[in-house]
């Protein structure tokens, strides 16, 4: 499986988030008795960049986690357990939000998550999105639980189900996302959203 893990544009210095989930994963290596080599075979990713995650000196994609949360037997939801026993709140300082891939990601798309607050029944994902390009097609997606955004910047007509919105800074929209949904015209770019996924963990 090709490795999607972002670097940080700041350097190599370790931030809370990369840290937390860097030190769950060593944790979770050693309790299973494994070598590095052994895990960064069984999830199909380098030595260096499991190395890297461990350290907290790297952003690691979605599916890069998942990867490493299957290999260890492990939740996805538990490589960031530290960061929830030790903090009640996450503050994110501007352009520090973790870059993510996600299914949906396209060229000049780009995701960053800006907390990772997991409840017993209820999982909140707060992304930053950021539109820089058209792309060929944006395709509409679907999946479960509810999903709220706000438009920061940028305008586009966005689809939700069988109705449009004209969006522009300002407007907000809250709907239920088992319904396609998606921008279906760029018309003011760069667009900056802030989109809120809950869903049942």
């Amino acid at each position: 499986m090709p490795d999607q893990t972002k670097l940080k544009d700041a350097g190599d210095e370790p931030h809370a988030l990369e840290q937390s989930i860097g030190e769950t994963i060593r944790r979770a290596r050693k309790k299973k008795d494994l070598s590095v080599h052994e895990l960064s075979n069984a999830a199909e990713i380098s030595v260096s960049m499991l190395s890297r995650i461990e350290n907290g000196h790297t952003s690691a994609s979605l599916s890069t986690l998942k990867s490493l949360s299957d290999a260890l037997d492990i939740s996805l939801a538990n490589l960031f357990q530290n960061l929830r026993q030790s903090h009640e709140s996450t503050f994110v300082k501007s352009g520090r939000g973790l870059t993510v891939q996600r299914h949906d990601n396209r060229i000049g798309h780009q995701y960053q998550l800006l907390g990772h607050a997991f409840h017993s029944d209820i999982k909140l994902e707060p992304y930053l999105i950021t539109l820089t390009k058209k792309t060929e097609e944006f395709p509409l997606i679907f999946h479960e639980g509810i999903e709220f955004m706000y438009i920061l910047e940028g305008e586009m007509m966005y689809q939700e189900g069988e109705r449009t919105y004209h969006m522009c800074p300002g407007d907000s929209l809250y709907f239920d996302p088992s319904a396609p949904h998606g921008p279906v015209e760029l018309i003011s770019l760069p667009l900056k959203m802030l989109t809120v996924i809950g869903a049942l963990n």
